[in-house]
């Protein structure tokens, strides 16, 4: 049987330099024992492949090679101090790019996502946006997720899911009363401009959802999660219903219906002029109002009576203060 050890070393060979070149490019200007570290390999190696990327590239119209159809790179600075810095690229610059809205685009998802305590490792997401920033067509509009009153206690979960400890805060629920909760925070997520704390409740002993802006005295613990993502099923919908809960009759546009898709609502009912009516559970009706003031479609609470109401208040009462 034919040797076919050559082949497969030069299909690592050039495994590594697709690796090395877009690393080297990255770097700007690196030493060869700061390149060999970083690709855990002997320094004559990455010396060799160095000069490898050198004699490489496209070859032009012609299809022979002239000057500007190879790599090259700063040789003086290689000989003597051995350093390594590509000075013609070849191919490289003509790779399709994100275009400056788009950079920005993805860059403001990654803040969003930094500020998520499953994704404690915000150095990587600050690299990566650095790597957007520097790789778009043009240079990407500044960006920044703004700050918020709950920035106090997003950081402080990020404290305590990167300690592994448990949190407690006072909270303010259901029909406004106040209890003081301590828990092993697992997600936090936003719908519209409300942010939320999944995370198991040792009072409740269970799952369940907090509501930032009603979260008061966020403090850390000296006690370990008993809880973490990976040892709990967390539902796909943020919202979960209980015994206690009001079920109300919202009749709105039929394309706006997608956005209580949190709130699982049911029994839905086609009406005329291409509308919809559903039945949501809501914690209390002091929510009620809050909920349809920010949807589009012409919102209306058809039932119960006391919602109606709830909402009638809500509104006089901005009246009176307008």
């Amino acid at each position: 049987m034919a040797d076919r050890r050559p082949a497969a070393q030069a299909t690592d060979r050039l495994a590594f330099l697709l690796t090395l070149v877009p690393w080297l490019i990255d770097q700007g200007r690196v030493s060869v024992a700061a390149t060999a570290a970083h690709f855990g390999v002997p320094v004559d190696e990455i010396r060799r492949a160095v000069q490898l990327i050198a004699v490489s590239g496209v070859p032009g119209e012609t299809r022979q090679y002239q000057h500007g159809d190879l790599f090259d790179i700063a040789w003086d600075d290689f000989e003597q101090h051995d350093v390594v810095q590509l000075t013609n690229l070849v191919a490289i610059d003509d790779a399709p790019r994100f275009s400056a809205r788009e950079a920005a685009a993805l860059i403001a998802g990654l803040q969003y996502l930094s500020a998520l305590p499953e994704h404690a490792d915000r150095a990587a997401v600050a690299t990566l946006m650095g790597k957007l920033s520097r790789g778009a067509s043009a240079a990407p509009s500044q960006v920044a997720i703004g700050a918020g009153e709950q920035d106090e206690v997003l950081d402080l979960v990020h404290r305590a899911v990167e300690g592994g400890v448990q949190l407690e805060f006072d909270y303010s629920g259901l029909r406004g009363q106040v209890e003081r909760r301590r828990v092993d925070p697992l997600r936090v997520e936003s719908v519209d401009a409300d942010w939320y704390l999944r995370g198991w409740d040792h009072l409740r002993e269970a799952v369940r959802t907090f509501r930032l802006d009603r979260i008061a005295r966020p403090a850390l613990t000296d006690a370990p999660v008993d809880h973490r993502t990976s040892d709990v099923a967390l539902p796909d919908e943020l919202f979960q219903g209980t015994p206690d809960d009001v079920l109300v009759t919202v009749e709105l546009d039929a394309a706006a219906a997608p956005l209580l898709a949190d709130y699982e609502p049911t029994d839905a009912e086609p009406v005329p002029g291409d509308r919809v009516r559903l039945r949501l559970r809501v914690t209390r009706l002091g929510t009620v109002a809050r909920l349809v003031a920010g949807l589009p479609g012409d919102p209306e609470v058809v039932a119960p009576a006391a919602a109606r109401a709830a909402v009638r208040d809500w509104a006089l009462g901005g009246l009176q203060g307008a």
